[in-house]
């Protein structure tokens, strides 16, 4: 064994490396919890763990990176052929007939890259309506979100009337107001739904007159901006309404200058930018900001990577655009956007791609959660500008969380819904990464 693997072997428990090695013989987490005497939900945060550890998003990458790494024994002389990803080069190992035994293990490891490449397969085929896949959920993937459990940083708050996803979230005072978004049986909503965070209590709102999802919404001058979105015809549009929380009415609102959806968008001194998306027929890389002195939306310098699905969050005097997905694959890409100068620069990608992400900005650090559009997801991350690093943190659901909505509350994250990989959710998860805070009275 290399200087190298001995290290990365280092980095697992003896109960990690346990569970890994079942993983690799195509055991299931009951039956590995069987196996071990312990329970499912230990198996998952300890699969949580390893995946963390080793960088890996899925059961198919554990094994394969297992095998690469000797931890699971194969006789020099077997012959194992496969191949992980479509763009992957060809792991080969080559040797004669194994013992039984092995063969069916090596035959499961095959198999279950099979159902990777089915899972990491870009889902941007034509639906029956015309519509391309990744605009709205089919239920079917392979890694459907579970509850990590365990201590954590997270906690449950009271769910949402109305599970969706693909929806918009912001905070004025008190309040979370989750707008519009996809649902099942109903489609795409227009519902206004608000949390009270001191009651942790929902009350209906009135509902936005142009249901959309793929959506975001921002606060500006004690008014909610929801620009654009993606409508329950398919189509997309350039409708900007805006919602007065203090009189709970509507009003319309300069539309954008021409419709898209699922784009990303965030405040920076007075204004409102917005980037990327799609007009449902290609991916962009425009930037535009609108200013509520004239009342008008102006291009800005466009971004280097053109995508939809990212999240962009302001941290000092920059605005940054993180993750996305293009209907072929998930983005790892940071961008960020210097206003006063009109220009991008690349900063330290995610460790993982993430599309359908949410990303806030707090004490000088961004937290990106979710994503897991092509793969599994075991963790969150935090991005240090000082370091240009991101780390992992804890996530309250791991596999497929992607097109949730995120918000702050004063030191606290807030995520909603979101789609699991096999139905809309209702969950209401709050993250605290500060859980011992001092309140010292004014003098």
């Amino acid at each position: 064994m290399s200087e190298e693997q001995s290290n990365e072997l280092a980095q697992l428990s003896e109960r990690e490396l346990e569970i890994l090695r079942r993983v690799a013989t195509g055991a299931s987490n009951k039956e590995i919890a069987s196996q071990l005497v312990i329970s499912a939900n230990t198996v998952k945060v300890h699969l949580r763990n390893i995946f963390a550890k080793i960088g890996a998003q899925s059961r198919t990458e554990a094994t394969m990176y297992a095998v690469r790494q000797g931890w699971v024994e194969v006789p020099p002389e077997a012959r194992f052929e496969a191949i992980a990803e479509p763009q992957s080069s060809l792991l080969r190992v080559v040797e004669p007939p194994l013992p039984w035994p092995q063969r069916i293990a090596l035959i499961v490891a095959v198999l279950l890259v099979a159902a990777g490449l089915g899972i990491t397969w870009p889902r941007s085929t034509a639906a029956g309506n015309g519509t391309r896949g990744e605009f709205s959920d089919l239920p079917g993937s392979n890694v459907a979100a579970m509850a990590t459990g365990g201590d954590s940083h997270w906690q449950v708050g009271a769910q949402m009337p109305t599970p969706r996803g693909r929806l918009a979230l912001v905070t004025w005072r008190d309040r979370l107001y989750a707008i519009g978004g996809s649902t099942s049986p109903g489609g795409v909503t227009g519902a206004v739904e608000i949390y009270d965070v001191v009651k942790n209590a929902w009350s209906p709102g009135a509902g936005k007159p142009t249901p959309v999802a793929n959506i975001s919404a921002i606060v500006l001058d004690n008014q909610i901006m929801a620009p654009g979105g993606y409508t329950s015809n398919g189509t997309p549009t350039r409708a900007v309404e805006w919602f007065d929380p203090q009189t709970d009415t509507w009003t319309s609102g300069t539309a954008l200058p021409s419709p898209v959806f699922a784009y990303a968008l965030a405040v920076h001194e007075g204004k409102v930018y917005l980037f990327g998306g799609t007009n449902g027929r290609s991916y962009l890389g425009q930037s535009l900001v609108y200013d509520p002195t004239t009342e008008r939306w102006t291009a800005r310098a466009p971004m280097p990577t053109p995508r939809g699905f990212a999240a962009a969050a302001t941290l000092g005097k920059a605005i940054y655009v993180v993750g996305g997905y293009d209907g072929r694959r998930e983005f790892a890409t940071c961008e960020r956007f210097w206003p006063d100068r009109d220009a991008w620069e690349p900063c330290a990608p995610l460790q993982v791609g993430r599309g359908g992400l949410g990303l806030v900005s707090l004490a000088g650090r961004l937290y990106a959660v979710g994503g897991g559009w092509s793969g599994y997801l075991a963790f969150g991350e935090r991005y240090d500008p000082a370091t240009n690093a991101w780390s992992p943190i804890e996530t309250p659901l791991a596999g497929e969380w992607r097109n949730l909505a995120m918000t702050l509350h004063r030191t606290d994250l807030y995520a909603v819904g979101g789609w699991s990989g096999q139905s809309y959710l209702a969950v209401m998860e709050k993250y605290s990464p500060f859980p011992f805070q001092i309140f010292i009275p004014s003098p």
